[in-house]
């Protein structure tokens, strides 16, 4: 990615410099990471790599490829914790720059906190070491995954 392509000013593109133990994948249009302040075990960001605005941002290539991608980490991170619901946000209002929020919802989140509410659970689950450790399982899952084709959750 080209400088060229972030804004100095975009908490999304400022991932670029994130540390690799918190990357599922990095392909040239997408990168799966983890996320400071969105750090819930199970939580993942699925963001395009160049700075691109709200889905209308995105380019041919971005919008083939994107379902794929977004398709490939739920399945990851639903295998990994084996959550009964993995939620794919999509909202653009705090950030911009497109991303999705891929969020696991364990039996445990009770029913006030599921559906939209989830985002709740930032605050109230946040836990950095917990969600770090979940990354190199989500990220043999979704190689393979992402490799062979096979998709669980497909119908």
């Amino acid at each position: 990615m080209s400088a060229s392509s972030h804004h100095a000013d975009c908490f999304m593109c400022g991932l670029e410099q994130s540390e690799d133990t918190a990357v599922v994948f990095r392909d040239p249009l997408w990168s799966g990471e983890v996320v400071p302040g969105y750090d819930v075990p199970g939580w993942f960001v699925l963001r395009v790599r160049r700075h691109a605005e709200r889905i209308t941002g995105l380019d041919e290539a971005e919008l083939a490829s994107f379902a794929r991608r977004a398709r490939d980490l739920v399945a990851a991170v639903t295998e990994v914790t084996g959550a009964p619901a993995t939620y794919l946000l999509v909202f653009g209002e705090n950030h911009p720059h497109f991303h999705a929020l891929i969020t696991a919802r364990g039996e445990h989140v009770p029913a006030d906190r599921r559906n939209g509410n989830i985002l709740r659970l930032r605050a109230e689950h946040a836990d950095p070491e917990s969600a770090a450790r979940l990354v190199p399982a989500v990220r043999r899952a979704y190689e393979r995954l992402a490799g062979d084709g096979r998709h669980p959750l497909s119908a």
